[in-house]
């Protein structure tokens, strides 16, 4: 019986007429309907006709998440007085819940893009609603970029809703608009949410800020305190909102003892805890969630959101070779999401974790899956659309260059298309397998190794990672699995199923049945392993993560550390099995902030046969010359990657890789190698204090790497002949400077006289000027100068003059010896003649006759 009160509450129903109006003259729409307002459930009923009396249609409703796809199928289906799989289905990964009479289907977004591929006219599909499209995530907009396709091609008919409470509704209508360029329309509905007062909370100490995977411990300790406190300020249900499936369950483990039921939602969290949360409860409850819980359905009974204020996004980690997921700070919009739930069903307060200044300096939105995440299953889809390269499709961002080829080359390696980009049959296969392709190229090859069943194992092992408890080595994980009765090795069970039957029945599964067949038996006979004989679980184990991961395979180095093929450091965790082993295949891994090394989470053993199987695109040979250690080093190599596998000297290398490799050493050890005289050094100077002064033809000699780059012009012929570091420094520097004179010019020849290496001084002795400060600097005894009116000077520009006392120690220093001579004089012969009684000091210097010698020397 149709709960009519309950579909009348809704207030989208006002806004519903405009809705059905817009699809039916212009075949699309942007709904934007705040949260509560029944945009999920009661739209697509009216659409199909199950209420309202419209014409009946196939409507299929497109979630983000598997969680929000079950409830919001059960809460429709609740509302017709119905049981999940008559007039209201769902299907997810795994798990398929319709009827020969269902007429909406709620559906991941994943499960659409699968059936797309299948099918891409979708043929008795009428309506199609993307529901959540602010999250922006990758799935969603590749769907919508494929049924405009679809809609442009094909099915000008179908009719596409994008909906959501929070999104870009200007560019999501340029998007849906059609051919003439008008926006598709912007029906709104208005919000009945009550008013949610908000409460700062912010730590009272500061916390260091979230680092790629890893929370501040006291953010979480701040976090349950709040918690704490929402349960003792306000009543009714809390739930709070963190980052990870981690974090949950450390804030759980810090609320021991409070009066209410504590629960954990999240993705992966059993199908019975996400209804228990969406089901009203008799008692208090303290419902922990990830982003899961910001969108779709009510949670009944909640008044109080506690905001961690942090959210988890997709990232590049390609040490890791799979995306990752970054902690980072949550945007506003999800802010106002998480907000809103405390507002749904009464007046509310949200407690937020951080301070009000720092909110304005918030992100607006969520960054776009497709602008940060990897690539490479969003890459085989657009090339099993028939755009390898996606610029035909409509797109709200375009995906960024280098993350594209980057995700081709990942296509190409595993086999998935060819030279042009365009998928072979492999690829097809591969994008309906419902897997990362690094995950489906090991579910293929490894069935061929292994047999279906225990691929199908190791690669959910991989494509969910499992429980830190379960420890780091595969094998043990794969057993721990089969034997375990906790909530992932049920979800384990499911995905094991769903590959064996993928992978048995070509790639086309449509994500599970409604009473799935019993599992094969874990006992059937082994499959074979790569060499032929029988795979052990550690070899089995070993060649599935080594086939999904080749970058990283990993030969020890000693002391539990790895060096992986991508060039990675890895180290195992002290006590680890894994220590000992030769060779790795590390499945995960993550890097501590500030660490060189990654720290391997999970791997397997292998051979070295295996991971050059594995790793065969990796594999190379050839010379290596390179500089190392303060020497040339020339070498044939046998790499894996950055991994060494053999190596011999060379006898007679290439001489464009020494003189390459003889560079390499002199930009990184500097000029010092060659050999330079004090000639050599002098000329060095002046030639740089002609090219300050003077610029024009006199070269820069000043900086080495100004010096390297024209290594062609005044290191040869020396520098070809060299062929190690003892040939460098017979090289003498200054005859190859030589050659950098602008002889072209004949500005050469005015060497000497622009910039002399010695000036001759009234004593007659002919003193060495320095031109390696910024001034030259002529240093000469005081008694040599006598009589010297003027500074002397060098290219126009006059030394600074260093006089020296008898004893060649620093007595002044003047570029002016007019005025030394008329004033500071006095002061230095007042101060010297005593002590050098023995050498002139007349009282007009300037008509006193210079020497080099003692009073004694000049009377005789």
């Amino acid at each position: 019986m149709i709960r009519s009160a309950a579909l009348d509450a809704l207030p989208v129903r006002e806004c519903l007429p405009a809705l059905v109006s817009a699809l039916e003259d212009r075949g699309a729409a942007v709904l934007c309907a705040p949260p509560g307002t029944g945009k999920t459930t009661l739209v697509p009923l009216v659409l199909a006709g199950l209420v309202g009396g419209g014409p009946e249609r196939r409507v299929l409703v497109a979630e983000p998440r598997r969680i929000a796809a079950r409830a919001a199928a059960r809460r429709m289906a609740w509302l017709l007085g119905e049981q999940p799989g008559a007039s209201v289905g769902f299907t997810v990964r795994g798990e398929r819940v319709v009827g020969p009479s269902t007429r909406v289907e709620v559906v991941t977004t994943g499960v659409l893009l699968q059936r797309l591929q299948r099918d891409q006219e979708q043929a008795g599909v009428d309506v199609v609603v993307l529901d959540e499209c602010h999250e922006r995530h990758l799935d969603a907009d590749t769907a919508a970029a494929f049924l405009l396709d679809v809609r442009a091609a094909l099915r000008p008919e179908l009719r596409l809703v994008a909906a959501s409470a929070t999104t870009d509704a200007a560019g999501w209508a340029r998007l849906l608009g059609g051919a003439d360029g008008v926006p598709a329309p912007v029906v709104e509905a208005a919000g009945v949410s009550y008013p949610v007062e908000t409460v700062w909370a912010p730590p009272a100490r500061p916390v260091r800020p979230p680092h790629g995977m890893l929370v501040d411990p006291a953010q979480l300790a701040h976090v349950a305190s709040v918690v704490r406190r929402a349960l003792a300020e306000r009543s009714g249900d809390v739930l709070c909102f963190l980052p990870g499936v981690g974090e949950l369950a450390r804030v759980a483990g810090q609320l021991g003892g409070v009066d209410a039921e504590v629960l954990q939602v999240h993705g992966r969290a059993p199908a019975a805890v996400q209804d228990a949360a969406l089901t009203p409860a008799a008692h208090r409850r303290v419902i922990l969630a990830t982003a899961v819980a910001e969108s779709s359905l009510t949670v009944p009974g909640v008044r109080v959101v506690v905001d961690s204020g942090l959210a988890r996004e997709p990232r590049v980690d390609h040490a890791r070779g799979l995306g990752a997921l970054a902690t980072v700070r949550a945007s506003r919009a999800a802010g106002r999401q998480r907000a809103g739930r405390a507002g749904r069903e009464a007046p509310g307060t949200v407690y937020r974790c951080w301070a009000e200044a720092e909110d304005a300096r918030l992100a607006s939105f969520p960054s776009p899956e497709i602008r940060t995440a990897d690539l490479a299953a969003f890459a085989l889809q657009a090339a099993c659309w028939g755009d390898p390269d996606a610029t035909g499709l409509a797109l709200l961002d375009p995906p960024p260059a280098g993350a594209m080829a980057a995700a081709r080359e990942v296509l190409s390696v595993v086999g998935a298309v060819g030279p042009a980009g365009r998928p072979v049959p492999r690829g097809l296969r591969m994008a309906r397998l419902g897997l990362h392709p690094r995950l489906a190229r090991a579910l293929l090859d490894g069935t061929e190794a292994l047999g279906a069943r225990r691929a199908a194992e190791l690669v959910a092992l991989l494509s969910e990672e499992p429980p830190r408890e379960y420890g780091d080595d595969l094998a043990g994980a794969w057993r721990a699995a089969r034997h375990g009765g906790d909530a992932y090795a049920g979800r384990w069970r499911a995905e094991v199923r769903r590959l064996e039957r993928a992978v048995s029945s070509g790639g086309a599964t449509g994500g599970g049945g409604r009473n799935p067949a019993p599992a094969a038996s874990e006992e059937r006979g082994p499959g074979r392993g790569p060499g032929g004989g029988a795979a052990t679980d550690d070899s089995a184990a070993g060649l599935v993560a080594a086939l999904a991961f080749p970058e990283r395979v990993a030969r020890a180095k000693g002391g539990g550390g790895f060096l992986m093929a991508s060039g990675t450091g890895a180290e195992t965790g002290e006590g680890s099995g894994l220590r000992s082993a030769p060779w790795l295949a590390v499945a995960v891994a993550d890097r501590a902030p500030h660490s060189a090394s990654a720290r391997v989470r999970l791997a397997a053993v292998i051979d070295e046969d295996t991971a050059l199987a594995a790793a065969a695109h990796l594999r190379s040979g050839g010379e290596e010359v390179h500089w190392e250690d303060g020497d040339l080093v020339a070498r044939r190599v046998t790499r894996l990657g950055a991994v060494e596998l053999a190596s011999r000297p060379l006898r007679d290398p290439d001489p464009a890789l020494v003189r390459a490799a003889l560079l390499d050493g002199l930009r990184t050890e500097g000029l010092g190698l060659l050999r330079w005289s004090a000639d050599a050094q002098g000329l060095r100077a002046r030639l740089g204090f002609l090219h300050r002064t003077l610029g024009g033809a006199w070269p820069d000699v000043a900086d080495d790497a100004a010096l390297l780059e024209r290594a062609d012009e005044w290191l040869e012929p020396e520098l070809s002949r060299a062929r190690r570091r003892a040939d460098l420094a017979r090289i003498d520097a200054g005859q190859a400077l030589n050659r950098l004179l602008p002889w072209a010019g004949g500005e050469a020849a005015r060497l000497d006289e622009l910039a002399p290496e010695r000036i001759e001084v009234p004593s007659g002795s002919r003193i060495r000027v320095d031109y390696a400060a910024e001034q030259p600097v002529l240093a000469v005894k005081l008694q040599e100068l006598f009589g010297l009116a003027e500074t002397p000077r060098v290219a126009g520009v006059p030394v600074l003059v260093h006089l020296l006392s008898p004893a060649g120690r620093p007595a002044a220093v003047t570029a002016d010896l007019a005025s030394f001579w008329q004033g500071g004089y006095r002061a230095v012969r007042a101060e010297l003649r005593g002590r050098y009684p023995k050498h002139p000091w007349p009282e007009d210097p300037a008509t006193a006759e210079p020497t080099r010698h003692t009073n004694a020397r000049l009377r005789r």
